[in-house]
């Protein structure tokens, strides 16, 4: 899609669902082995009682979106804005969302808010991107 064919509103998501695999897997991707990811006894003193996934694994999702479907191929990622509003677990289902809510043709960027939510629709990233299309 070329930046002409963009319009404010547009949507479009992708839905995961998280597993173990995934994170153990991110954090060796990462080296970020927070106990709080990779250790359940640890987990269990947190305030979340259970290992939690990495905060950018979800936000990954995100980057998913626009890479292959809003605004797609082509797309250069300049900036993101995460908040991260609630854990996600292994076997949580999270579904990004990206909606076009500017244009900014004489710079051919792109700004998106950006939502990731579980399986029970609550928001667990929300926050907005910029990028560059042709």
């Amino acid at each position: 899609m070329q930046f002409s064919e963009l319009k404010i509103g547009m949507k479009d998501s992708i839905s995961k669902t998280i597993t173990e695999t995934d994170i153990i897997l991110f954090a060796g991707i990462t080296t970020d082995v927070n106990p709080a990811h990779i250790n359940e006894e640890y987990a269990k003193t947190t305030m979340f009682k259970h290992r939690i996934a990495h905060g950018m694994l979800g936000a990954g999702l995100i980057s998913a979106v626009l890479g292959t479907r809003l605004p797609g191929e082509g797309s250069i990622y300049l900036g993101q804005e995460l908040k991260f509003l609630a854990p996600v677990y292994a076997e949580d289902t999270i579904t990004a969302t990206v909606e076009i809510i500017e244009l900014i043709p004489e710079k051919n960027r792109v700004i998106l808010k950006t939502i990731c939510t579980n399986q029970n629709g609550i928001e667990v990233i929300a926050g907005k991107a910029t990028l560059m299309k042709k």
